[in-house]
């Protein structure tokens, strides 16, 4: 019998410990090419965000909507001149006493090459009344009345899909681009309207319709004394955003209904503004058309539990390796190792192309019956084969339940978790750690 020298007698009594070490290296190793296919799912993610701009650049950016309002030039005394009065012109705002908004959006999804654009039309509807009361401070006789204006705001001209009319004080204004001033919005539509001292504390009624085309995002800024906004959409996917949420919502899968309520309370401004810029105040709310998470967010989110494939799965093979004596040679391991990364590249392409749900089981299926017939060749048997087969189907079952997950997916990641160790734990009892039996 061949006596083993101290050194070759330590090596084989703590073979399994010298080959953790190399298992947990190489897991390590691993770490690298997907890091290479999280790069490559950024990468093809922004591209995706460049066409989505590019499209929308051409049909509307998103939308802030805003108006209609009241523009009212005045002239003030400055100083003197020569003994007489010198005049500037100064101006002031009327917003609505009342406002209600109803809209509808229409969504678009527009194909550019691989990629699918979220983009929308509103048709907007807008009934109220003004009261016209000027400031304390401000003469009536020096009010250039003529040259009032009725302003709606608008941030991108681009979506205005037809002509905008204002109906007026029974008379018809159809508003052209450019405002008088940019106190109340930076962009916008007026028109000039028929005002005279003879409407001052009296209550004007008007209306307007409007198709305005945006992508993604539609906002509005509640410049009224009282206002009430009702926006409905066949869209399913909304979120609500902004300084104020909706007083009442209702969310499905045929759509969804939110509607707004304020009140001259809960603004920060009354409806006869003088010396004030409401641009710098924080009061727009709105809405967002979500595309529910696309192949890239999902890709991105399964690549995120890579480690977790490839240590258990490794963690598998290892601990058949000793039960059975069946000696896995590292390189062997990396082989293993590259087929779990690549399942990434293919989920990846495949989802571009077809429904990230049968991407991921093409992916999966093809990763699976490779491994379970390369670890038929290893150990020599099916039986060993099926179980590998069998368990990694479950890591990737159980990956994909928590990618449809959204706020629970870190209570079953967590229980899942604890359950593949305490499996781990008990399949690995009888290992012979010490190599007492050598």
């Amino acid at each position: 019998m061949e006596t083993l020298t101290p050194e070759a007698n330590f090596f084989q009594r703590n073979r399994i410990f010298f080959k953790a070490m190399i298992m947990g290296f190489l897991i390590i190793i691993m770490i690298i090419p997907t890091l290479f296919v999280n790069n490559l799912v950024n990468e093809r993610k922004l591209r995706q965000n460049e066409i989505v701009h590019e499209v929308s650049s051409k049909w509307s950016d998103a939308q802030t909507i805003s108006g209609p309002f009241l523009y009212i030039p005045f002239n003030k005394v400055v100083g003197v001149i020569d003994g007489k009065p010198d005049s500037g012109s100064e101006h002031f705002w009327i917003l609505p006493e009342v406002l209600n908004v109803n809209g509808t959006i229409d969504h678009h999804l527009r194909k550019r090459s691989i990629y699918n654009v979220l983009l929308y039309k509103a048709h907007l509807k807008q009934v109220g009344s003004f009261i016209i009361k000027i400031p304390k401070d401000v003469d009536p006789n020096t009010i250039h009345w003529n040259e009032a204006q009725l302003c709606f705001g608008i941030s991108d001209f681009k979506g205005i899909e037809e002509k905008i009319v204002v109906n007026f004080k029974g008379s018809e204004y159809e508003l052209a681009p450019g405002l008088p001033v940019s106190g109340i919005v930076r962009k916008g539509l007026s028109a000039t309207i028929d005002l005279s001292s003879k409407d001052i504390n009296g209550s004007i009624p008007f209306g307007m319709q409007a198709i305005i085309k945006g992508s993604e995002e539609l906002r509005f800024i509640p410049l009224s004394g009282n206002s009430n906004y009702e926006i409905k959409s066949s869209w399913p996917s909304p979120s609500f955003h902004g300084s104020v949420l909706p007083d009442e919502r209702k969310v499905s899968d045929s759509g969804f209904m939110a509607q707004w309520k304020f009140n001259k309370a809960n603004l920060p401004f009354g409806t006869i503004l003088k010396d004030i810029n409401t641009t710098d105040l924080d009061i727009n709310f709105g809405i967002t058309l979500l595309q529910p998470a696309d192949q890239y967010a999902k890709t991105e989110r399964c690549v995120k539990y890579a480690i977790l494939f490839i240590g258990l799965t490794f963690g598998l093979f290892f601990i058949v390796e000793i039960t059975q004596k069946k000696p896995v040679h590292p390189l062997q391991y990396i082989l293993i190792g590259l087929a779990l990364v690549i399942f990434y590249t293919l989920l990846l392409s495949f989802s571009e192309f077809i429904h990230f749900d049968i991407a991921y089981l093409i992916s999966s299926l093809a990763v699976i019956t490779m491994i379970t017939f390369y670890a038929k060749q290893l150990f020599g048997n099916w039986r060993s084969a099926i179980l590998a087969g069998g368990i990694i189907t479950l890591q990737y079952s159980f990956i994909f339940v928590l990618i449809r997950l959204e706020d629970t997916a870190l209570l079953v990641g967590s229980i899942g978790l604890f359950i593949v160790l305490g499996l781990v734990m008990y399949a690995s009892r009888k290992i012979d750690w010490y190599g007492k039996s050598s």
